[in-house]
């Protein structure tokens, strides 16, 4: 995106309208599989997108529904899911979102090394078999919207149905935000531009 200026400008913490309380919670599943991120501390805290997403809080709590059961109810694992949100991020060019889960990543036991392999795509060297698969059905689904037939057969292999299908909505759910970071310009947070 070009421009140093949002093109959207979040609002700021004290004008967010009352509807966030419930848009915020709504990231919480009622039946978390995996458990939520800590907080405090030096941890991003994403109040450029939130403050973004506050100027719309039925959307935001739509969309947060959705993404809470990607985070914390999917049948994958955080770390494939990180794996899956990571190659979107890098596919797409959004920093924004590359940096707010390279954090999550790290919680996920992903390390230095397999996050630059993310980066680099599924033929670098060093995959499993399995994860070349979830990082190639990216790179598809994002090209194609299709996961190619090779790339399923290896997928389906090693996951269940409930997982493939979280594989594909993992995909989409982060694709949309990076539409929405990158089309209106949100900015990074300072403890985002820290970690850069």
């Amino acid at each position: 995106m070009s421009g140093d200026s949002p093109r959207i400008p979040p609002l700021a913490l004290g004008d967010w309208p009352p509807e966030m309380r419930d848009a915020l919670a709504a990231l919480r599943p009622p039946e978390p599989r995996h458990p939520l991120p800590e907080r405090g501390g030096d941890r991003p805290k994403g109040l450029n997108v939130l403050g973004t997403l506050a100027h719309h809080p039925a959307l935001t709590r739509a969309y947060h529904t959705f993404s809470g059961h990607v985070l914390f109810a999917t049948a994958l694992s955080p770390r494939q899911r990180e794996l899956l949100v990571l190659r979107v991020a890098a596919v797409r060019d959004c920093r924004y979102e590359w940096l707010q889960h390279v954090v999550l990543a790290g919680d996920a036991g992903l390390d230095g090394d397999e996050i630059a392999r993310v980066a680099a795509g599924p033929d670098a060297p060093g995959w499993s078999p399995l994860d070349r698969a979830m990082v190639a059905a990216v790179d598809e689904l994002l090209a194609e919207a299709r996961i190619a037939d090779e790339t399923w057969a290896v997928l389906a292999a090693e996951l269940d149905r409930p997982q493939l299908m979280d594989l594909v909505f993992t995909v989409g759910a982060y694709d949309v935000l990076a539409m929405a970071m990158l089309s209106f310009g949100i900015q990074l947070d300072e403890d985002l531009r820290n970690r850069a």
